[in-house]
C-alpha cells in the first residue's frame, strides 16, 4: 500500500529523494559493511555559552538515564549511550522503518577554562543538559632555558 503514509507534503517526498540519492553516492561498500561510526545514530546538541558557563544540550529521546555515561579525561568531554532495541514483532510487515537503536559517543574538547571539578549534567524527559562553568584563564608558564655555551 504505497499511499498508506502520505502526507501529500511535496517538500517531504523531496527530502526523501535527496536522502537515497545522498545515500546512493556517498555510502561506499566499506561504509555497508561497518565503517566505524559511520551508520550510528549521533544525539543532536546545542553548545550555548554565557559569560559564566558553557552549556550542551542533547536530545535522548527514547533513552533511559541508566544507558547515558558522560566522562571527561585528557580536556575531552565524551557523552556515550544506548537507545535498547524495542522487541521486533515477527508478525508486523513495516511499511516504514525510520527509528534507530544501538550505541552512540560524542566527543567535544573543552577550553582550558572550564572547571572540569564542577561540570553538571541532569537528565529529564530525554533532554540531558550538562553545565561546564568557566574559571579564569590560566597564565601561560614561561620558563627560561638556560642555553650551555657549545665548546666546553
Amino acid at each position: 500500500m504505497p499511499g498508506l503514509f502520505r502526507t501529500g507534503d511535496p517538500f517531504l517526498d523531496l527530502r526523501d529523494r535527496i536522502d537515497r540519492a545522498f545515500d546512493s553516492v556517498f555510502r561506499t561498500d566499506l561504509a555497508r559493511t561497518g565503517w566505524p561510526g559511520w551508520d550510528k545514530p549521533m544525539p543532536k546538541v546545542d553548545v550555548a555559552e554565557t559569560g559564566t558557563a558553557l552549556t550542551i544540550t542533547a536530545d535522548l529521546p527514547g533513552i533511559d538515564e541508566k544507558d547515558v555515561e558522560l566522562t571527561v579525561a585528557d580536556g575531552i568531554l565524551t557523552l556515550k549511550g544506548e537507545k535498547k532495541a524495542e522487541s521486533e514483532e515477527k508478525d508486523k510487515n513495516y511499511h516504514v522503518m525510520e527509528r534507530s537503536c544501538g550505541s552512540f559517543a560524542r566527543s567535544f574538547r573543552l577550553p582550558e577554562t572550564v572547571k572540569v571539578e564542577d561540570i553538571a549534567a541532569r537528565f529529564d524527559k530525554g533532554v540531558l543538559t550538562i553545565t561546564l562553568p568557566k574559571g579564569e584563564t590560566p597564565k601561560p608558564e614561561v620558563k627560561r632555558i638556560t642555553i650551555a655555551n657549545g665548546g666546553a
